[in-house]
């Protein structure tokens, strides 16, 4: 191939500044207050929902829209954060076209469901916005817990043993938490550092400490752990990918999905 055949195609800097902005900008914009209001009066709530069997986290998804409808986001907050503390990060990456969407009654009906990830991302929005606490640090129980991992499963565990009084340590071998959500997610599916935003709203319960490059296996032995800790946690997540099998895929160049987003989320210049 002659070098420079695609050259035009591919050089950076070809975008106004402008046009780079609108091309990571929110892929789904967030609903205003009407917005909501007027979506969630198209659910039906129904009694055997089945959006909420078809949800992973078991969010009670009738009761959190009936609370959007009623007034009442942060009612419909606590109902989702009572099931999955990450439940904004999971409103805007959620695939809820393939769960809770497509079984939506409406959907099945008229080809047009609920939104109800749009509506989830609504209800947690206004809670956070507002820095709305919904639980507090039990007494602590002197206990002390190790998370190896600062993605969503440890930023979860961390939270829930945080709400029971323990004191967790979580180790985290890269310079950031947030794991997939800060490093793998597409720029314009969660725009204005918000996996960082999470991260902190998570820790505000406080008995959370976060200690940046910290690697299993280089800085310390899972021996350490249960040593110096009661309880430990591993979270390391599921960072491998598929490979194509396809020549040349170890070539200079190449790289795979996940470590492409992230290089492109944590980048200054887009």
């Amino acid at each position: 191939m002659a070098t420079g055949h695609f050259k035009q195609g591919i050089a950076g800097g070809r975008l106004s500044p402008e046009q780079y902005a609108d091309n990571f900008s929110d892929l789904h914009p967030p609903l205003d207050h009407h917005e909501a209001l007027v979506e969630s009066d198209r659910c039906y709530f129904c009694y055997d929902a089945p959006c909420m069997n078809a949800c992973p986290t078991s969010i009670d998804i009738p009761l959190f829209i009936r609370q959007i409808s009623t007034g009442n986001p942060i009612g419909s907050a606590k109902t989702i954060f009572d099931q999955n503390i990450l439940g904004g990060m999971c409103a805007r990456v959620c695939p809820t076209e393939t769960l809770c969407e497509e079984v939506c009654v409406r959907e099945v009906a008229e080809g047009k469901p609920v939104q109800i990830g749009r509506l989830q991302r609504y209800a947690t929005d206004v809670a956070m916005a507002e820095n709305k606490q919904f639980y507090a640090r039990a007494a602590p129980t002197g206990e002390t817990v190790a998370v190896v991992g600062a993605g969503p499963a440890g930023l979860a565990a961390a939270h829930r043993l945080a709400r029971h009084g323990h004191e967790v340590t979580i180790l985290e071998a890269r310079p950031k938490a947030g794991g997939l959500n800060e490093y793998g997610i597409a720029a314009y599916k969660s725009i204005d550092n918000f996996a960082q935003a999470e991260v902190d709203y998570v820790l505000s319960i406080g008995g959370i400490d976060i200690q940046n490059g910290k690697a299993l296996g280089r800085d310390y032995q899972l021996s350490d752990l249960t040593r110096n800790y009661d309880a430990v946690f591993l979270g390391m997540g599921l960072g491998g990918v598929n490979a194509l099998r396809a020549d040349g895929e170890e070539a200079q160049g190449v790289t795979n999905a996940v470590e492409f987003i992230a290089e492109l989320r944590q980048a200054s210049d887009l």
